[in-house]
């Protein structure tokens, strides 16, 4: 099943939009993040993720990678040497809460591990909302941010999420949803980055 679906393809037609708005996924060999420029007309997401939740408080950037993902794995493995069965046997079966990772960059650079599709503004607005109901809100309807010191750098955040990871649920999984919700390429389903990046040579 995880060989066969992730190449069955979902909005294979698709026509990229020429006036559209650039959107990338990015994998870092496991793990898939959808990216979208922090802001344009349809959406400001600094005045949603700050920039103030980071170390570093940079407030150049242009783009803000989002990945969602067991809170377990985020913020007690720093490396696979780091997993342990507990871990694992939790996210494998949703015993553990979610959590949003969320990583600003200054530019984006295509190549086999990130790929560039431009949507239309409709489909902008639909991947925005999925990507806003993955969220936890606190007080007037923000994100509730995540207090850690298992970030991976001076530009990235954690924030509660909503949902539950399992096997048939990954982070990859998630990040598919959001390009189906886009009505853009993407697997029948996938646990896996090669199910998505497979749609994108």
């Amino acid at each position: 099943m995880s060989f066969f679906l992730p190449r069955i393809p979902v909005n294979s037609k698709v026509v990229p939009q020429a006036n559209g708005i650039e959107v990338f996924i990015l994998t870092n060999g496991t793990h898939t993040d959808l990216v979208l420029p922090i802001k344009n007309e349809e959406k400001d997401w600094s005045k949603f993720i700050r920039f103030e939740d980071t170390i570093g408080k940079d407030s150049t950037f242009k783009y803000v990678a989002f990945g969602w993902g067991d809170k377990g794995f985020y913020l007690e493995i720093p490396t696979w040497a780091d997993l342990t069965p507990r871990i694992a046997f939790r996210a494998a079966f949703g015993l553990g809460t979610t959590a949003i990772h969320t990583t600003f960059y200054k530019s984006m650079q295509i190549n086999e591990s990130c790929k560039s599709m431009y949507i239309s503004h409709q489909e902008y607005n639909a991947l925005v909302n999925y990507i806003l109901e993955s969220f936890q809100k606190g007080t007037n309807d923000k994100p509730i941010f995540i207090k850690t010191t298992a970030i991976y750098g001076n530009d990235d955040a954690f924030y509660e999420a909503k949902g539950s990871y399992n096997l048939l649920h990954t982070c990859n999984t998630w990040a598919n949803n959001g390009l189906k919700a886009a009505n853009q390429k993407a697997s029948l389903w996938t646990p896996f980055d090669t199910g998505i990046f497979y749609h994108y040579k």
